[in-house]
């Protein structure tokens, strides 16, 4: 699932690490996060939308052709 995670972190100038510490995950599972090769629980994906004071929606986008 494709995300703005990237985007956002870097427009508020926030270091993968910072990220991840504020979300009580690890810079890995933000690099992942970022590169598509990990989904975000729905815990992860609200606290993650919390952070950037966004929408769940807005932050993470879905692609219909994805499996469900």
């Amino acid at each position: 699932m494709k995300n703005k995670i990237q985007q956002l972190r870097k427009l508020r100038k926030v270091t993968q690490q910072e990220l991840a510490d504020a979300l009580s995950v690890t810079r890995q599972t933000i690099i992942s996060l970022e590169n598509g090769r990990y989904n975000a629980s729905l815990t992860l994906a609200h606290k993650a939308a919390q952070f950037f004071g966004t929408t769940i929606e807005e932050l993470f986008i879905f692609e219909d052709d994805e499996n469900l």
